[in-house]
């Protein structure tokens, strides 16, 4: 079935979700082939070939998903306008593919943002309206398993995206512990071919579902989404201040000693077991509550940062790594359920606009405060590599509690 039957709340396997779902989860699957390929070992490139600074490296990911999260507001938005979400999905799938090939001609940190923006530009119109098409796919009763198998899917993509790229390095620079500008070059040229399946994929995979409810211009308000979805977005905001990006991890690792060959097929691992985790996360918290499987993902999170803080040799980083998968199995999609638990339907992807602008627009100074804390800014030499881990650390802790204490108890148990 394609769309949701009124009265239907039978409790689905993976088998038996619907159509759409299994063509946004492969095209997700592709996309992230051809993404992580490139975006996992984009701050070595600035950083081991250009030679730019981690308070830039920040800069540059923290501007990139700033300018995704205004797109995915009005993106959202638009798709609740119109009543379709596919074609604005597929657009978002092509900007992306379409700039991927200029990452190959960059020679300065100004050019690799250019295109680094321009892909969050497609990744910002892209992703509200994909995930309000897998919620308006299925039931309530069947939503965390339908964004669980999403992510899995997504993340297994990421797993084989990496490993394809280990195997290029492998080709071309074996065990080096910096990248080369040739090895990144040709990782580049591989991941164009998953880009455009992902694009041909959804768009002759999936297709619209009819939207119950009022169809009027919806409004940007949060008074409109209701108390509990206005908690939910200031705790994860206080979470996202402290969640710099992935970058710092990668570069911490490399900090540590860990080659580039060993960061990809740690990052491997680490897809792997979010992979295995997220579908039955999803289905779990289906059972138990969405809060319970937040608040554990939150708790591991803020445990693997003040690790990362603390570590002090490559195989310690190699471990909280691979336990990282178990933070964003357990609540990268729980989140994206409790969202459409906590709105109309008729607002659902305003609603992911809104999550994912608050989420992407605090990335900036998350990434931002990062780069500084580690290396500074000017004259002033920063606190050193410890410095951005313990700070995410504290926020994970305090918005654990918060959500613990101050959403509402009758919402996402």
């Amino acid at each position: 079935m394609d769309q949701v039957e009124a009265g239907k709340t039978k409790k689905m396997s993976i088998r038996d979700l619907p159509r759409n779902v299994w063509a946004v989860g492969f095209t997700s699957m592709f996309m992230d082939i051809s993404s992580e390929m490139v975006l996992n070992i984009l701050s070595l490139f600035l950083s081991n070939v250009l030679g730019v600074q981690t308070s830039i490296i920040g800069l540059i990911d923290g501007v990139a998903e700033a300018t995704a999260s205004i797109l995915k507001l009005f993106s959202g938005w638009l798709s609740d306008r119109i009543g379709g979400r596919k074609w604005l999905a597929v657009i978002g799938y092509g900007i992306s593919a379409v700039f991927k090939p200029l990452f190959y001609i960059a020679n300065s940190w100004g050019l690799v943002a250019g295109v680094r923006w321009a892909d969050r530009v497609g990744k910002g119109i892209r992703t509200a309206p994909r995930d309000a098409l897998v919620a308006d796919s299925v039931d309530a009763q069947n939503r965390g398993l339908a964004f669980g198998f999403h992510r899995a899917m997504d993340t297994a993509g990421a797993m084989v995206g990496l490993l394809i790229a280990a195997l290029v390095v492998w080709l071309t620079q074996k065990n080096d512990l910096l990248l080369s500008r040739a090895t990144f070059q040709t990782i580049v040229l591989v991941s164009l071919i998953p880009a455009i399946l992902a694009v041909l994929t959804l768009a002759f995979g999936a297709k619209d579902v009819a939207v119950k409810g009022k169809r009027e211009a919806p409004r940007i308000s949060l008074k409109s989404m209701g108390k509990p979805f206005s908690i939910f977005l200031v705790i994860v905001s206080l979470f996202t201040l402290g969640n710099s990006a992935d970058s710092f991890l990668v570069l911490r690792a490399q900090n540590l000693g860990v080659s580039v060959l060993g960061i990809l097929l740690m990052l491997a691992i680490f897809n792997l077991i979010y992979a295995l985790i997220s579908t039955p996360a999803g289905s779990l918290s289906d059972r138990i509550g969405r809060r319970r499987l937040i608040v554990g993902g939150w708790l591991v999170y803020a445990v693997i940062y003040l690790g990362f803080a603390a570590a002090r040799s490559s195989w310690q980083v190699w471990v909280l790594y691979a336990v990282y998968g178990l933070y964003y199995g357990m609540a990268y999609g729980s989140a994206n359920a409790l969202v459409a638990d906590l709105v109309p339907e008729h607002l659902r992807g305003t609603a992911y606009g809104t999550y994912n602008a608050v989420i992407g627009l605090l990335a900036f100074p998350a990434s931002f405060i990062a780069g500084v804390l580690w290396q500074g800014l000017g004259k002033w030499a920063g606190f050193g590599p410890s410095a951005p881990f313990l700070f995410g650390g504290l926020m994970a802790l305090i918005a654990a509690i918060l959500m613990i204490v101050w959403m509402p108890r009758e919402v996402g148990k």
